[in-house]
């Protein structure tokens, strides 16, 4: 190990020291996952526009306490004309701890995607392999917002309320 290796191995323990030995826990990070593909991988075809075009299953867990809802979006930097937007769903119960396969949180409210619809829209890339995000956003209030806004409007209406952030990458190509 390098002298320098030495050093920084204390330091990085001192967080959870401290929080173990005030008796606390140290707290997980937020977290969205789903078990229909690993993270950087591959999105099966079910989930985008060339198989039944439904939503994956998602895990959702570490919402911080403070938490007043939760919001979603999944997008594709990687479009052509820039980022693209394949879902967008706000005011999740922070409580959701799943959003099933084809469904939308009850409660929940869906905006306006980049094809002009409110609901999700799966990968569809041109050309090529694209990343596609599923970002997840803790806010300490709940967005007054009307279902089938588009993007700009839901990124306005978060900003300054984000807690917390999470994110999954799934990846899908045509050949």
């Amino acid at each position: 190990m390098k002298p320098y290796g030495l050093l920084l191995a204390p330091m990085l323990a001192v967080p959870f020291f401290l929080a173990t030995a005030c008796g606390e826990s140290p707290v997980p990070p937020m977290k969205i996952s789903t078990h229909a593909f690993s993270e950087r991988r591959p999105i099966p075809e079910r989930f985008t526009a060339d198989g039944t075009n439904v939503n994956p299953p998602l895990a959702i867990s570490g919402v911080p306490t403070e938490v007043k809802s939760l919001a979603l979006i999944v997008d594709d930097p990687d479009a052509p004309m820039g980022v693209w937007s394949h879902w967008l769903v706000w005011n999740i119960k922070p409580g959701t701890s799943v959003i099933e396969e084809d469904s939308v949180p009850a409660g929940a409210v869906v905006g306006r995607n980049d094809a002009g619809t409110a609901k999700y829209v799966g990968p569809s890339p041109p050309s090529g392999t694209h990343r596609y995000f599923f970002r997840l956003y803790a806010l300490d209030a709940k967005l007054d917002l009307p279902a089938g806004s588009p993007r700009a409007d839901l990124d306005a209406a978060m900003h300054g309320h984000i807690l917390a952030r999470a994110e999954l990458l799934g990846r899908y190509g045509r050949e």
